[in-house]
């Protein structure tokens, strides 16, 4: 598995400990609970991604 570098949204202010951190790879998305970052991580295709992404935002 490649080095992931977790990242939080710039929305997560407030209570950074609240939100869910992502990591990108060449091949996979991985997303974690910032409450307990060595807990299971969700994987995700790039594409999958990109359209919950593209679903949750035109939800708003």
């Amino acid at each position: 598995m490649e080095q992931m570098q977790f990242r939080k949204s710039r929305y997560s202010v407030g209570n950074p400990e609240q939100c869910v951190e992502v990591a990108f790879a060449s091949d996979v998305v991985w997303v974690r609970d910032s409450k307990g970052p060595a807990l299971k991580l969700l994987e995700f295709r790039p594409d999958a991604w990109a359209a919950f992404l593209g679903s949750s935002r035109s939800s708003v």
